[in-house]
């Protein structure tokens, strides 16, 4: 499924959604106009490394970020294997890779738009109430 959020094309694979393709793009949408913080998606995670990586990322509060090395330590590995695993997720705003930042910079987004749709995502979720990563330290 094709979705375009704030201008970029983002394709997420519907097939691993316990939704129907209108529920997701409704939910979709309320995320993009503010309306929704979290989604009533159940995701199939895959039985593998990256799924483990999905679980981590699902786990992540809106608003809030991870490094890849505090998810690599959570996960016993590196923080590259983390990277790749998130390269890989089928998903992407559903199961938010995004939240998923370097130590020291953004990191890569592996969706059309590449860190620059990331940090829309994450500036999207910047909340006074919510502890969040400096964007500006990583422009």
């Amino acid at each position: 499924m094709h979705v375009t959020m704030w201008g970029f094309d983002v394709e997420l694979d519907e097939q691993l959604v316990a939704v129907s393709p209108d529920d997701l793009w409704m939910q979709l949408s309320e995320y993009e106009h503010g309306e929704r913080r979290t989604f009533d998606i159940d995701v199939d995670v895959p039985d593998s490394f990256t799924g483990r990586v999905m679980s981590a990322m699902l786990a992540i509060p809106y608003g809030e970020t991870r490094t890849y090395g505090e998810i690599a330590a959570e996960l016993d590995s590196h923080p590259v294997a983390v990277g790749q695993a998130c390269g890989r997720n089928p998903v992407p705003l559903v199961v938010p890779c995004h939240r998923v930042v370097g130590a020291d910079s953004l990191g890569g987004f592996s969706a059309a738009g590449g860190v620059e749709l990331k940090h829309a995502l994450l500036a999207h979720e910047a909340d006074e109430d919510t502890e969040q990563v400096d964007l500006a330290s990583f422009d």
